[in-house]
Order: structure tokens, then C-alpha cells, then sequence
């Protein structure tokens, strides 16, 4: 082959996943033109369409994915033989590239990455925070981080931070006046701020107490995909709503939230760091996991807590599950 063809093969590797010139040049350092006329010197080069272009996207034509399921394991091989050369030298280095729910991407990473920043400077971390679902391999990911429970077989899971809870809660001005629920089926009579699945379905809270599990769906005056609105909603007045308890432990501590229904919180196991099964794990990867694991020691959790967690269910995963795959 070529020598001049690999890098133009690797830059429609990467419009490819990108579905993009625009989002592939970003990645790549070039101008989104300059990116287009590599391509189609490719194009010209094998003598076939590897794209087609509109004005509104970009999609890969069938000789284009093809040619793409056959060049991918070279340029894997090529990208391990850069990680074997990281690996020799004295310090982790390189891109390391995390696809990563928000909530993970707000409760495990952010408050952290100066410290990391700081510890392995060569490291150059790239966070994709996607609610979705991801094949990490064909999306080019060296790791992800969900819910365990969410997690494909064909992959390690590392677990970081130990078991969470679904806490519900609403702000003083909301609850001023109204009785609070003391049960999940007082939230009926309450204003509720419902979560929209990606699925397009709604979010059906979920609760569990001495062994009984309970979602159901609610009403309110606001949906959202993102549950940072819903949050803000909340501490604004407009309802109850529910998150991880991490999101919002400060606002318990001041008061700018209340608890309510706490008895009937659900506790389940937290977030995995996960990576496809290969022999040889990068070193920057390594690294970045054992940083992780050291930040996020889990507490002590109570027996019951643990059995909660661990209890097999008695039903299919409900909606809730998927709420949280989606985490």
C-alpha cells in the first residue's frame, strides 16, 4: 500500500464515526476543507464513493463500510503499537478517550481533574458525555463509565465509589403549605418533575423498602432530558424530583433541599469504570483507574444497605433500570 494513503484512510476512519467533516476536522487538527479534499483523493485514489455528502449530513456508502470494517483492525493494530511505544517510556502519555454518562461525567470526574491534570500531565483526557448506550471499540473509546447493572457481558467492569441511592426530594417554598408524602403513592396528589428516557418513555420513579420494589408514573408540570433542569426546577419551587444522592447532598446539608419519602430510597451498585477485555491495558488507562479507585474508596454502607444492593429481583428491571443505564 501507499505510505501516503494510511493517514487519509484514518481520517475517513474518523468522518466515518463522526457522521461529520466539521467534527472530525476538530478532532483532528485540520480545517473541515482541507479534511474534505484528503477524502476524496481517497475516493479518487480506490476508485469508488466512500461518502455520501448533502447539505444536512454525511453517511457511508456500502463499498465506503466495507472498506471501513476492513481497515479498522490495521488501524487498531497501529494504534497498539503507539500505546506499546507509551508503555516503554517512563511516564503514561497520550489520549485517552472516555465515553461517560453526564451524572458519572458530574460526580465521579469533575470535582477531580485538576488533581489528575496536574499528577500526568502527558495524559490528554477526551470525555464524550452521551446518556446513550456506546459500543466502545466501534466508537473508539479506550473505556466508559455506567451503572454496572447496565454493563454488556463482553466487558471488565472496575467498580468506583460503591453502592448508590435514588434520593427524592423538594425545596422549602415547594413544601411550605403542602403536606409532604410520607409514602410513593402520596406523590400523586404532588407536583412531579418527570425525566424523559431517550427511549422517548418517561422515567417510572422507583422505590424499595424491607424487600419490596415499587415504581410507578407520575404527573407534573415539567419534563426534561436533562436532569440538571430538573434539579434547578426543584430548588426553584416547581415540584419534587429525584437524583443521586451525590448531586445533592450539599443542598440537604443547607437546607436549599429537603429529603422526603427516605425510608423508601432504593440503594443499588454504582458506577463501573469499563473497557473491553484485551491482554495488554494501557498504561495511561492503568493510571487513570487507579487515580479513580483512590478518589472514590467507597464508604462504609450498612448490612442492610448491602443486601438492598445485592437482593435478587422478583420482577423484570422496570423503566427506572433504564433511567439509570442512561446515568
Amino acid at each position: 500500500m501507499p505510505p501516503e494513503l494510511l493517514p487519509a484512510i484514518a481520517a475517513f476512519a474518523r468522518v466515518a464515526h463522526h457522521a461529520s467533516f466539521t467534527r472530525a476536522a476538530q478532532e483532528l487538527g485540520v480545517s473541515p476543507s482541507a479534511l474534505s479534499q484528503t477524502v476524496r483523493a481517497l475516493e479518487q485514489r480506490l476508485g469508488v464513493r466512500l461518502l455520501d455528502r448533502t447539505t444536512r449530513r454525511v453517511g457511508v456508502t456500502e463499498l465506503g463500510q466495507q472498506f471501513l470494517d476492513g481497515a479498522r483492525p490495521g488501524l487498531a493494530a497501529l494504534a497498539q503499537a503507539v500505546e506499546g511505544i507509551d508503555e516503554a517510556r517512563d511516564k503514561p502519555a497520550g489520549l485517552l478517550r472516555l465515553n461517560v454518562s453526564r451524572v458519572a461525567a458530574e460526580l465521579l470526574l469533575f470535582p477531580h481533574m485538576g488533581d489528575f491534570a496536574d499528577t500526568y500531565p502527558d495524559i490528554t483526557l477526551e470525555l464524550v458525555c452521551d446518556n446513550r448506550l456506546v459500543e466502545l471499540v466501534a466508537g473508539g473509546f479506550d473505556a466508559g463509565i455506567r451503572l454496572g447493572e447496565s454493563l454488556a457481558q463482553d466487558v471488565v467492569g472496575v467498580p468506583v465509589g460503591g453502592p448508590l441511592r435514588m434520593v427524592t426530594f423538594a425545596s422549602p417554598r415547594y413544601l411550605k403549605g403542602r403536606k409532604a408524602p410520607r409514602t410513593p403513592e402520596d406523590l400523586r396528589e404532588h407536583r412531579c418533575l418527570n425525566y424523559r428516557l431517550s427511549t422517548g418513555g418517561l422515567y417510572r420513579w422507583e422505590y424499595a423498602q424491607d424487600g419490596r420494589v415499587l415504581d410507578i408514573a407520575l404527573s407534573g408540570p415539567l419534563i426534561s432530558n436533562d436532569s440538571e433542569v430538573l434539579l434547578a426546577a426543584a430548588r426553584a419551587g416547581a415540584g419534587i424530583t429525584s437524583a443521586f444522592e451525590g448531586a445533592v447532598r450539599d443542598d440537604f446539608k443547607s437546607g436549599r433541599l429537603v429529603p422526603l419519602l427516605e425510608p423508601w430510597w432504593p440503594t443499588f451498585p454504582g458506577f463501573y469504570l469499563y473497557h473491553p477485555s484485551r491482554a495488554q491495558m494501557p498504561r495511561k488507562l492503568r493510571v487513570f483507574i487507579d487515580f479513580l479507585q483512590a478518589r472514590h474508596a467507597p464508604p462504609p454502607v450498612s448490612q442492610r444497605a448491602v443486601r438492598l444492593a445485592s437482593a435478587p429481583r422478583s420482577r423484570p428491571p422496570s423503566p427506572a433500570r433504564r433511567v439509570k443505564a442512561e446515568q
